[in-house]
């Protein structure tokens, strides 16, 4: 084999580049393989309209810069909202948009697009119109396309508010228009803070414990509260074709609205006073009704209380009515769940949830459906006779559907699925969906009884994805296509009623994904689409997955890339290793492959992929188990797991002859970053380390963090063994440390990174820590992720690609 040119240039430049570099004033730019990364295509979007005779595609910009992401924001509540445009600030959007008939008779750009960021793009249920949102510097406006006529034409002058996120817009049943909230407010005439009104904050417990986790942009002040209102404060609307509008009910913090299948009725929630300072505006009170087309109040269905008080659990909820919506399958009926514990799964009652549903014209008393053992996980709809309701707990990790006729609940339930949430194995797949009589998307169903499922078909071969057919009679289930070697070929969509034609999406390791309609009654295949490889520098990686087994037994694996042109007669390479520990409640689920051995290799910019080009061999994702079978819990023995884990992934290199124990780098992301600083502590495995946007100190996160629900006063012992922190003094093995100085992620505030710095500045340890401006948790503006690459391929070179073998 031969080494690639681009390759070659990379590593033959890579010593100049540095000299040229560096220097640490400013941002930086990596070798120009690794920079193409960063601004290569990026694969379209697709919208399919209803009828599936027109696809979408839907063109994504470059990378978004510095200048993007430092446009106004108000961090409140939660949200981070641009307050010119009542909008969520740093929105990516689209740039243009393709239309294709699935046949392939027609093809054509949409011209003449107005300037600005184009949003939620959707066909209409007729799949005569196509409508989005543009977002310019003056708002959010919406626009019509109809396909017919090829005709472009904005809905209206009034601007949409979308502060509160969610749906900007829904279509009506009819094809008529659209329901969509409007701007109530000028930018202009927001509240601006006053000395004179300048007073002490105070907060006071009530004795009722208010167990929460660390949230991020909370409000904090009267003004806050004052600025959050005016910006959140909207009207719904309905607005037809023609740009006419008519106003509903009247303004206020509007956060979901949707329209009955029949299109009679509106579900609204908006959001009340008093707000918290505690938690984001997700469990601020809330108001739920239902509202006539005309906007009038027929009923109202809760006025829940603030959620500060949910007790401490994941699996835990806020009393009352919670998760309302409509029926799929009838006119206008409304379903929710409502706790039978207090919303506390850790109270011991034979029932957690029962399940409640109102009809129109809503002046009945609700009525029981269901009861569930478990935590209530939501309901798809099919018709009548058949719909799937779930079921879970955190505790167990177990998650459990059942079929049960919705005229007839009280009717013996089928058992559909029982397994882990994290068996991958047993995952059943998802079901196909159909349209029914009012344009709902329901589950297809045929002879009452029989089903259709897509999935990713996890085994340990790899992934091999399917369509099955599954008979809730007879309890079986067949195989009607799956993929096969050496192509990873997944069912993104059912194209006909007889399930005979589907839209895939088709890959091999050197082949980049593309579309396909695959016909199985006429056993052939015509390609739809023809992207173009994101990264043809990199052409020749080669892709390998391992398995091995740690200490205790357990059975890992991971996936080795190597450069193109290697072979073991050149002697090992540096090796940097990529992972994220996961807890699980079995040792046998937490052995299993994740991936295919058929998938493109896909070498992006944001994982470890891109050193392929200074010569590293890279292991992504070795599996880094943290498990707690039976009564014990995965973190009770956390450093202990993730230590083995390492060893075993370690070995099982060296034994390969990939890599010498001396030139071995270990990175990651969020959680995957306290695993770095973990391992550097608690072992001498690596020569280096890159930790991006970690969190170090477990007691700055008090009421649990990533799967632990236990608080620090539960189990101190955990929390201190677990912060890398308390161990900083074991670090002697170089860090570096990358964090967005904006970080809104709950637990990894950026002082996570500062604070463990610091502990590492003071005790004489080897660090670097590179705080990005206006970055979040992950980052977006080009020349951060330039940055990123120079600063990640500087510290590889210089601690690890370098280091003596002997």
């Amino acid at each position: 084999m031969r080494i690639l040119p681009g390759i070659l240039l990379a590593l033959g430049l890579m010593a100049s580049v540095q000299a040229a570099q560096a220097q640490d004033d400013g941002y930086q730019t990596p070798i120009k393989i690794m920079a193409d990364l960063v601004d290569a295509p990026q694969r379209p979007g697709v919208a399919i309209s209803k009828d599936r005779q027109w696809l979408a595609f839907l063109e994504r910009p470059g990378t978004q810069t510095l200048a993007d992401l430092a446009q106004p924001e108000e961090k409140l509540a939660g949200l981070k909202i641009n307050p010119t445009l009542f909008a969520p600030s740093r929105a990516s959007g689209y740039q243009g948009i393709k239309l294709k008939r699935l046949d392939g008779s027609q093809e054509y750009q949409l011209d003449k697009l107005p300037a600005g960021k184009i949003l939620d793009v959707s066909f209409s249920p007729d799949s005569q119109k196509l409508a989005f949102v543009l977002e310019t510097e003056q708002g959010l406006s919406l626009w019509f396309y109809h396909l017919a006529d090829r005709r472009l034409n904005q809905a209206s002058q009034r601007l949409i508010n979308a502060s509160l996120r969610g749906k900007k817009y829904r279509w009506l049943a009819d094809s008529s228009g659209v329901y969509t909230r409007l701007t109530v407010a000028k930018a202009d005439e927001r509240p601006q803070p006053s000395l004179t009104a300048t007073k002490p904050v105070i907060q006071t417990t009530d004795g009722k414990k208010a167990a929460v986790r660390t949230y991020s942009d909370l409000l904090k002040s009267p003004y806050d509260e004052a600025l959050f209102e005016f910006l959140t404060r909207s009207q719904l609307a309905r607005i037809e074709l023609d740009g006419s509008i008519q106003l509903l009910g009247q303004p206020g913090m509007i956060s979901e609205f949707d329209a009955s299948p029949d299109g009679h009725f509106l579900l609204v929630t908006q959001l009340q006073k008093p707000f918290s300072y505690m938690v984001p505006y997700s469990r601020f009170p809330e108001l739920i009704e239902v509202w006539d087309a005309q906007g009038k109040l027929v009923k109202e269905i809760a006025n829940l209380p603030s959620g500060e008080t949910i007790p401490k659990g994941f699996d835990s909820v806020r009393e009352g009515p919670r998760r309302v919506h409509w029926r799929s399958d009838t006119a206008a009926t409304l379903v929710w769940a409502e706790a039978l514990d207090g919303g506390d799964m850790s109270v011991d009652v034979p029932h957690h949830d029962a399940v409640y549903s109102l009809a129109a014209p809503f002046d009945g008393k609700p009525a029981e459906m269901l009861r569930l053992e478990r935590r209530y996980s939501g309901i798809q709809w099919g018709n009548q006779g058949l719909a799937i309701v779930s079921e879970w707990r955190f505790s167990d990790r177990m998650l459990r559907s059942w079929k049960f006729q919705p005229a007839n609940p009280k009717a013996d339930w089928v058992l559909f699925e029982e397994r882990s949430y994290n068996d991958r194995y047993k995952d059943p797949g998802d079901f196909v969906y159909t349209q029914n009589q009012y344009g709902e998307w329901v589950i297809k169903v045929e002879n009452a009884s029989q089903v259709y499922l897509t999935g990713r078909g996890a085994s340990p071969q790899g992934n091999v994805p399917f369509l099955d057919r599954f008979d809730f009679a007879t309890n079986q289930k067949q195989r009607l296509w799956q993929s096969e070697a050496p192509y990873y070929e997944q069912v993104m969509l059912v194209l006909d009623d007889n399930v005979s034609q589907l839209l895939t999406l088709r890959e091999s390791q050197t082949e980049q994904p593309n579309f396909f309609i695959r016909h199985l009654q006429k056993d052939s295949l015509t390609q739809f689409s023809y992207f173009p490889h994101p990264s043809p520098a990199f052409v020749g990686v080669t892709k390998e997955r391992i398995q091995y087994q740690r200490a205790d037994g357990v059975a890992l694996n991971g996936t080795l890339y190597l450069p193109p042109g290697y072979d073991k007669s050149q002697g090992s390479l540096p090796v940097l290793m990529w992972a994220y520990p996961r807890e699980f409640k079995d040792k046998d689920v937490a052995s299993q492959v994740k991936d295919s051995p058929y998938e493109f290799v896909r070498v992006s910019y944001w994982g470890p992929m891109p050193h392929l080009a200074q010569g590293f061999a890279i292991f992504d994702d070795p599996t880094m188990a943290i498990v707690g079978e039976g009564e014990g819990e995965p973190n009770d023995s956390f450093r202990t797991q993730l230590v083995q884990s390492a060893e075993a992934a370690v070995k099982v290199l060296v034994d390969k002859g990939i890599a010498a124990p001396q030139r071995i780098a270990i990175g990651g992301h969020s959680y995957g970053a306290f695993m770095v600083a973990n391992l550097l502590a608690h072992s001498d495995l690596f020569k280096a380390g890159i930790a991006r946007s970690g969190a170090y100190n477990r007691s700055l996160t008090p009421f649990g963090f990533q799967g632990e629900e236990r608080s620090f006063w539960e189990a101190q012992d955990v929390y201190g063994t677990m912060s890398p922190f308390f161990h900083a003094e074991k670090i002697n093995e170089p860090i570096l440390m990358l964090h967005g100085e904006d970080d809104p992620n709950s637990g990894t505030y950026p002082m996570q990174s500062e604070r463990m710095f610091a502990a590492l500045k003071g005790l004489g340890g080897n660090a670097r820590l590179v705080m990005l401006p206006h970055e979040q948790h992950g980052y977006r503006a080009r020349e951060s992720l330039l940055h990123m690459l120079w600063e990640q391929s500087q510290w590889l070179e210089t601690h690890v690609k370098t280091a003596e073998t002997e």
